[in-house]
């Protein structure tokens, strides 16, 4: 764990600082320089890129850190390991594209007939799918090498201040829209080589033709298990993509743009979580292999602790400031508010859950995440052809609610039945409790006169409550304990 701490603690950091330029972005540039449409491009255009990104890496970004550690050797190059990484998916890329470009009116057409915007920039959609599939698969290589605070640095905090300097370009009427754009894709795909660079660096670019150190590796086990992968990735992408995709087709780009805007704001919550995650699964597959049941069980029920903590306090400060945060939004969004809340309870509960989809994943038993991922897939397009049509973006996000919260729910009863481990504790119980005493307590205080004046206030009082509570009952010393180091040493040297 000593490794999850520090570097989880390193990305936390990246990424909260990411939080703050991200929330500059979202509430305040965004919305009041971009016209809601021009907020749902910048939107669509990368989920469409992700889509096709998945689709070309055939599952070989979540095969290659489930399998790293049977070529991990640092005096043979890893065993041309970078040659399996990238040249499958590359190949997968060119198939691919070739599709996309076949199919490209029908594609857009799907889209929606009335939105000439992204029919008059589509033309980025491949080149931002490609520096995608790069920027996956080199995050799931530095991953396998526990080098995670780069690929969070880059994604978490340099993309949005590029962003940040893009939108203000546009602001200050420096550069056209035309040129936000093309700024705002080159931004996006210039973290990839970002990676690159720091690969090169690390000494770790072992590439060649050479498939000769491949021959006594498990192969047909990574392409197979890779297969598997890719088609629970494509469900999984149906499950937290479709819904802007489906948006863009019953409605237009304003409400996608509505919708990713709040989704966004929702996001903040899966921040801690995420920077945990990239460190806890390469462990998870070490553990596999060393067949250490005791070391992942303790994985296991530390995470989903944090987590809960984490995930609990972010929860009730937003929706008990939900009416300050849309304060803050022109008019039009004002239809994000449970879009906010039902995307908000859906990613605690998957913090809460822990890393069930990781071991599940990762374990034997892959096939059953496969399962449940195709299944529940199904049930997103089903549930939002029904839902979106008659209550909008708000149904959208209570089809995202409902299938999260199921497949969620699979995972935990399947790690349960096979491996017999569960991450929850009477801690749990109890962390929950304190976050509805501080929730009690926020809800109820007074409207303090002033926007930002009670956005402060009201987190503040949130804040204390809850961060007494579970100093008070020891629920997180990893995060305490460090705090009282700091606290410590201040003292020392004053």
């Amino acid at each position: 764990m000593g490794i999850i701490k520090r570097q989880g603690i390193q990305n936390s950091i990246i990424s909260y600082a990411g939080v703050v330029i991200g929330y500059i972005n979202v509430m305040v540039l965004f919305p009041r320089v971009l016209a809601v449409d021009q907020v749902g491009l910048t939107r669509l255009l990368p989920n469409v890129a992700i889509i096709l990104a998945q689709l070309s890496a055939l599952g070989f970004g979540s095969a290659g850190i489930k399998y790293f550690p049977f070529f991990r050797d640092k005096a043979k190059r890893h065993n041309n390991f970078l040659l399996l990484l990238f040249g499958i998916p590359l190949l997968g890329f060119l198939f691919i594209s070739g599709i996309f470009y076949g199919f490209k009116p029908y594609i857009l057409n799907y889209f929606g007939k009335e939105d000439q915007l992204l029919r008059s920039y589509s033309y980025y959609i491949l080149p931002l799918s490609f520096f995608t599939l790069l920027y996956n698969l080199f995050t799931s290589y530095l991953t396998s090498l526990y080098k995670t605070v780069i690929p969070s640095f880059t994604k978490d905090f340099l993309l949005r201040v590029g962003t940040s300097a893009c939108v203000l370009l546009y602001y200050f009427k420096l550069i056209t829209f035309e040129t936000f754009l093309f700024l705002f894709i080159a931004v996006n795909c210039s973290i990839t080589m970002v990676l690159l660079v720091y690969v090169v660096f690390l000494k770790q670019l072992h590439f060649n033709l050479d498939t000769a150190p491949l021959q006594d590796k498990p192969i047909k086990p990574m392409i197979r298990y890779g297969l598997y992968a890719f088609m629970g990735n494509i469900s999984s992408m149906v499950i937290t993509l479709i819904d802007s995709v489906m948006i863009s087709h019953y409605r237009n780009l304003a409400s996608v743009g509505i919708y990713t805007t709040a989704t966004n704001v929702a996001s903040i919550i899966l921040i801690a979580g995420s920077s945990i995650f990239k460190i806890a699964l390469p462990q998870i597959a070490d553990f596999w292999k060393s067949e250490n049941m005791v070391a992942m069980l303790k994985l296991y029920k530390q995470v989903t602790r944090i987590n809960l903590v984490i995930g609990g306090l972010l929860f009730i400060g937003i929706w008990a400031n939900i009416n300050n945060l849309f304060s803050l939004l022109p008019q039009e969004y004002a239809s994000g508010k449970y879009v906010i809340f039902f995307i908000c309870a859906a990613r605690l509960y998957d913090l809460a859950t822990g890393i069930n989809g990781h071991i599940l994943l990762t374990s034997a038993k892959y096939r059953y995440d496969l399962i449940f991922n195709l299944l529940l897939s199904g049930l997103t397009i089903v549930a939002n052809m029904y839902f979106i049509p008659r209550y909008d973006i708000a149904g959208a996000a209570f089809v995202y609610l409902m299938v999260s919260g199921l497949i969620n729910s699979l995972r935990l009863v399947a790690v349960w039945y096979f491996y017999k481990m569960q991450p929850f504790t009477s801690s749990s119980l109890k962390i929950i409790a304190i976050a509805l005493a501080a929730y009690g307590a926020g809800f109820w205080l007074p409207y303090l006169g002033n926007t930002l004046l009670d956005l402060l206030g009201r987190s503040a009082l949130i804040t204390i409550i809850y961060g007494t509570g579970i100093w008070v009952f020891e629920l997180a010393p990893e995060l305490t304990d460090k705090f009282q180091t700091i606290l410590l040493k201040r003292k020392i040297k004053n």
